[in-house]
């Protein structure tokens, strides 16, 4: 049963709460830390999107369409909509020879409110080049391509470009594809449902992906490079995602999930870390988050200061006043 994690308090008396399940697990497969229920069967989300993107580096994508690092970064985010991140969106369809009409993620306003709101200003719309999926989306197109394969309709799940996405999945998570239960994410494209316990596996082997096959094995090292290498380009401004892989100097791996879910990977310890907030509400993700890595010593005292007041939240009224505060009670 999901533990409650978080209190939210105003003037000394707790008003809300959230509860949550997480699991931390190794490379061998050994449950190092537990909050809940670590086999709690959730969707991944975005957190799978890491892995989403293997098989077109395993084929080489990288290589014959001249992918940057930032872009593989941006492959693998749920970016902000940001000037920067629809600039490398942009590219990408440049080296693809396609346009933004060819996404099939839909179009969404920047999960940045800012970008959102300077879009509107100037009397823009938002399109696909601005939903946080557009990366991944690009990364689809060039597997197709590499596969000679129709890209029209890329994203649905009979396409055999997400056949080859599950059996990674399945591959790196140790499930068979059966065991995952699959639905459709927000931009479209299916969506894993598996217990926390193997979403962790799965960042422990990211970290440290030794046991698999060379090809898989580099694969897995690039994707991780490019992350850690260009953490605004995996969310931007003011995410935890970016501040964890910045503060650390990319000793942390760490990817947002929709609906409260969040993993992170400690990288060359085969550590791997999954946490789902049991309501969905993303602010009781970065006190949870940094208190295990807290707790769990993955933290240096100069990295804990920095990440200080995403730990303990100070809640503001609209005269910006501090009236309460967001912490962990576990």
């Amino acid at each position: 049963m999901s533990e409650i994690l978080v209190h939210v308090t105003r003037g000394g008396m707790m008003e809300s709460i959230h509860r949550g399940d997480l699991a931390v697990v190794d490379t061998g497969g050994n449950l190092v830390f537990s909050i809940g229920n670590p086999q709690l069967k959730t969707y991944w989300r975005s957190a799978a999107k890491p892995f989403q993107v293997i098989p077109m580096v395993e084929a080489g994508g990288m290589e014959r369409f001249g992918f940057t690092g930032e872009e593989l970064a941006v492959m693998t985010s749920s970016h902000g909509g940001e000037e920067r991140h629809v600039a490398v969106i942009q590219s990408m369809l440049n080296k693809l020879k396609r346009t933004a009409l060819d996404l099939e993620c839909g179009p969404s306003p920047p999960m940045y409110q800012r970008a959102a709101n300077e879009i509107l200003k100037a009397g823009g719309t938002f399109s696909t080049l601005t939903n946080s999926c557009s990366g991944k989306h690009c990364c689809m197109m060039a597997l197709a391509e590499m596969r000679e394969l129709d890209i029209a309709g890329y994203s649905q799940v009979i396409h055999p470009v997400q056949h080859e996405t599950l059996r990674t999945v399945s591959d790196v998570t140790g499930l068979f594809p059966k065991d995952i239960q699959l639905g459709i994410d927000g931009c479209g494209v299916p969506v894993f449902g598996l217990p926390l316990y193997n979403m962790a596996i799965a960042y422990a082997h990211l970290g440290k992906p030794d046991s698999f096959p060379e090809v898989r094995k580099e694969a897995m090292g690039t994707v991780a490079a490019a992350m850690t290498a260009n953490p605004y380009f995996v969310a931007g401004t003011g995410r935890l995602d970016t501040e964890l892989m910045e503060v650390t100097r990319g000793r942390i791996l760490a990817k947002l999930g929709a609906e409260g879910v969040y993993c992170l990977s400690v990288m060359g310890e085969g550590i791997g870390m999954a946490l789902k907030i049991e309501d969905g509400n993303t602010r009781a993700i970065d006190p949870v988050i940094i208190e295990v890595l807290k707790r769990m010593n993955l933290l240096s005292a100069e990295e804990f200061d920095s990440l200080h007041e995403r730990w303990e939240v100070k809640v503001r009224n609209h005269r910006k006043e501090t009236v309460g505060m967001i912490k962990t009670v576990f």
